[in-house]
C-alpha cells in the first residue's frame, strides 16, 4: 500500500508512520517541518496544508490518506482553526478526488460534541461544539460528508477521545512535571466526571482497520475501560510514587479564572480545556469493535502512567527538544506555574 500521512511530523502522525512502514507500507509524510526521527525509507514532502498546490503534489500516485494535520485547541486561534481544519480538509479532499486516493481516513475530534446531555455519545448523538475548535472540526467533517456522497470520495471519519501514550507530552508534560516534583493536582469539583482517553497504539489501530474497510462512515474511538477524572489522576499519584495528592478546587470558580487566564494569553490552557476537564465525555465504541473488528488495549491508567514512566526516562530530551508540534513538546506554564508553587 501507498500511503500518505499528513501531519506525519506531529506526535501520532509519527507514530502512525511508524505503524504503517512496519506493516510493510509505502509511506510519505506531509508536514510543515521534518523531523529528526523520520526513516530514510519514508518520504518527505514539506507543504502547508493552506497550499493546494502543495496538497495536490502529496496525494500525488498514492491510495490511501491518513489525513492528520490539524490546528489544536493549544493554538487558541480562530482564524487558524478555520484555516487548517476547514480550509485544508477542503483543499485535501479536493486532491485526493483528482489523484483517484482509494481510500482517505478522516482523524477528527470529540471536541465536536461539546459536553454532550448524555453519555455515552455514540455516531448517531448530534454534534454540539461549544468553541471554535470544536466548530471548525464539525465544519471539516460536514465538507468530508459533502465530498463523499457528491464526490463518490471514499472516506471514513475517525473520532478519538483525549489521546495519551508515550511521548504524548503538551499539557500532559505540565501534569508530569507536577506530579514529579509531589506537587498537589487539582480536580474540578468532585472530580467524579467520567473522562475517557484512547491510546495512540489503539487509535492507529483503528485509523490502519478503516482504512482497510471500504466504504464511508464514522468511527468513535476510546478506551474501554477508564473510570472518573479524580480515579485516573490518583492512579497516576499512586503510581508515581512521590508524595503527589488529588485535591478538589470549586468548578464554578476554577472554569471562570481558566477562561479569564486563558483569554489574557497568561496560560497554556484553551477554551475547550476549562470546558471539559470537569466535565464527562464518553463514547460507546460498539461501531467500531463490531464493523472493524477493532478492540482498545489500553485502560486510563494504564495508559497515562506508561506515559509518565516515558517521561521521565526522556526527560532530559523532552525539556531540550525544539519542535513544532505542541503534542511532542514540553509547554511554558505560564499562570499555571503560580499555581504549582502553592501546591
Amino acid at each position: 500500500m501507498r500511503a500518505l500521512v499528513t501531519g506525519g511530523s506531529g506526535y501520532f502522525g509519527c507514530l502512525l508512520r511508524d505503524r504503517l512502514v512496519a506493516r510493510g507500507d509505502a509511506v510519505r509524510i506531509f508536514d510543515l517541518v521534518d523531523v529528526d526521527d523520520r526513516p530514510a525509507s519514508i518520504e518527505y514532502v514539506g507543504g502547508d496544508i493552506r497550499d493546494a498546490a502543495a496538497v495536490r503534489r502529496a496525494c500525488d500516485g498514492v491510495d490511501v490518506v491518513y489525513h492528520n494535520v490539524a490546528q489544536v485547541p493549544l493554538a487558541k486561534d480562530r482564524a487558524l482553526f478555520w484555516a487548517v481544519n476547514h480550509g485544508g480538509t477542503e483543499n485535501l479532499l479536493v486532491a485526493a478526488r483528482d489523484a483517484r486516493v482509494r481510500k482517505v481516513v478522516h482523524t477528527s475530534t470529540s471536541a465536536i460534541f461539546g459536553v454532550p446531555k448524555k453519555n455515552p455519545v455514540d455516531e448517531a448523538t448530534e454534534p454540539t461544539p461549544m468553541e471554535e475548535y470544536g466548530r471548525a472540526k464539525l465544519a471539516g467533517e460536514r465538507l468530508v460528508t459533502r465530498f463523499a456522497a457528491e464526490h463518490g470520495i471514499d472516506v471514513t471519519i475517525i473520532r478519538p477521545r483525549t489521546i495519551v501514550g508515550h511521548g504524548r507530552l503538551g499539557i500532559f508534560q505540565i501534569l508530569f512535571n507536577w506530579v514529579e516534583e509531589g506537587r498537589s493536582i487539582p480536580v474540578l469539583g468532585a472530580g467524579d466526571n467520567r473522562y475517557q482517553f484512547v491510546h495512540a497504539d489503539d487509535l492507529a489501530d483503528a485509523c490502519i482497520r478503516a482504512a482497510d474497510r471500504p466504504g464511508s462512515t464514522v468511527y468513535n474511538i476510546g478506551a474501554e475501560r477508564f473510570g472518573t477524572m479524580r480515579e485516573v489522576l490518583e492512579a497516576l499519584c499512586r503510581h508515581a510514587g512521590t508524595g503527589s495528592r488529588v485535591y478538589a478546587v470549586p468548578m464554578g470558580l476554577a472554569v471562570a479564572a481558566m477562561r479569564v487566564t486563558s483569554a489574557l494569553g497568561l496560560s497554556p490552557l484553551g477554551p475547550y480545556h476549562s470546558l471539559m476537564y470537569g466535565r464527562s465525555l464518553y463514547f460507546d465504541v460498539a461501531k467500531a469493535k463490531r464493523e472493524l473488528g477493532w478492540g482498545s488495549r489500553w485502560s486510563n491508567d494504564e495508559m497515562l502512567c506508561q506515559s509518565y514512566d516515558w517521561y521521565r526516562a526522556h526527560k532530559t530530551e523532552v525539556l531540550a527538544a525544539r519542535t513544532a508540534s505542541p503534542h511532542r513538546s514540553a509547554l511554558k506554564q505560564g499562570v499555571l506555574a503560580l499555581v504549582r508553587r502553592l501546591s
